[in-house]
């Protein structure tokens, strides 16, 4: 079992050191902050009343294509009846549409509507220009580094992924 935060570092005793595992741990910490940040504001410049979490049924069905709404929910890692209540609002508000699935009558698929492209486009190109802006304002030595970084915390992540 791991000490409290105390602000020095994640799971260090009052008093001792951040390992360099902290300090890592505690900036992606800070950045993914400051992402969320970025994404809930480039989504709120776009689409006005969608959460993040709706968001993110978008950008699955966006890099996933149709789904059943028990694959939906997999994905997004949630009970198939909070997947449902998500695209039954999703489908309110025209980003989403239910047909029937094609291999089995009795379910049905979900999709992006041509809004629903258009809000995940949209907001991506907001978020992308944003953080373009931030990287602009690094020093190139700390871009590469960064680019090298994210790398392998994105492969790391795959490994967790992929394992768990």
């Amino acid at each position: 079992m791991s000490a409290p935060h105390n602000g020095s570092g994640a799971g260090t005793a009052p008093g001792t050191p951040p390992s360099d595992a902290d300090q890592v741990t505690e900036a992606v910490l800070t950045a993914s902050q400051l992402l969320v940040a970025l994404s809930a504001r480039s989504l709120n410049e776009v689409r006005d009343g969608l959460t993040l979490p709706q968001f993110r049924v978008l950008t699955v069905l966006a890099s996933r294509g149709p789904l059943r709404l028990t694959r939906l929910a997999e994905h997004l890692a949630v009970n198939p009846s909070t997947a449902t209540r998500m695209a039954e609002r999703l489908t309110a508000a025209g980003v989403l549409a239910r047909s029937p699935n094609p291999e089995n009558r009795r379910e049905s698929l979900l999709s992006l509507t041509d809004a629903g492209r258009d809000v995940v486009d949209r907001v991506t190109v907001r978020r992308r220009h944003e953080i373009a802006a931030i990287v602009e304002r690094m020093p190139a030595g700390h871009r590469e580094r960064l680019v090298e970084a994210l790398k392998a915390f994105n492969a790391a992540g795959m490994e967790v992924t992929a394992d768990g």
